[in-house]
């Protein structure tokens, strides 16, 4: 069954605490990238490490390829 991307959006990607998260998201690689720790163009993810994509505390990134990041961890 092929994938309602409007659908998604309209129930999840569209609420107010998903879109905080997102901004927060986009906040941290900023961060990263003015920092100097990542480069613009890095294919890289910014990992919180505590899971909470809220708190951007320097000492909460770190800069992990995207294939470590993204995998599910058992």
């Amino acid at each position: 069954m092929a994938r309602n991307y409007k659908g998604e959006y309209k129930k999840y990607h569209s609420k107010p605490k998903q879109k905080a998260n997102r901004n927060s998201r986009n906040k941290a690689r900023r961060k990263m990238v003015n920092s100097g720790r990542i480069k613009k163009t890095d294919a890289r993810d910014i990992h919180h490490k505590d899971g909470n994509p809220r708190n951007n505390s320097l000492k909460n990134l770190r800069a992990r390829p995207k294939s470590a990041n993204r995998s599910r961890k058992k």
